[in-house]
């Protein structure tokens, strides 16, 4: 199958299909023109590759286990779990940091709201 077949079959862009395939994630033939030629494997590929950015794995981390997911099952493949709980601790430490900076503007905020009070009582 051709490029935007795939992309049609897998919601993925033509863009994004060329991306994966820079990032040496998917890895198509390519005909005498030049054209880039899928196999039918290649929508179960894509369909994982999209799973595991949704999962906010960088094209690195995917290409660290891609090839062993899709073939066996993911539970194993010795590299996710390690991958999953840096990521899973990357989020964490985000959600931390958010949850700070939230508690500064409610902060500021209630500042701001208190010292206008005190202006509106002065005047």
């Amino acid at each position: 199958m051709r490029i935007g077949e795939l992309a049609a079959r897998t919601g993925a862009s033509i863009r994004s299909l060329r991306y994966y395939e820079q990032q040496g994630l998917l890895t198509p033939l390519r005909e005498d023109n030049g054209y880039r030629v899928y196999s039918p494997f290649a929508e179960e590929q894509v369909r994982t590759i999209r799973l595991y950015l949704n999962l906010g794995l960088t094209t690195d981390e995917i290409a660290g286990i891609l090839q062993c997911v899709l073939m066996n099952k993911e539970a194993f493949c010795e590299q996710v779990l390690p991958i999953y709980r840096q990521k899973l601790e990357q989020i964490d430490e985000q959600l931390r940091l958010l949850t700070g900076i939230r508690r500064n503007l409610v902060d500021r905020i209630d500042a701001i709201a208190r010292e206008r009070q005190g202006e509106a009582r002065d005047a």
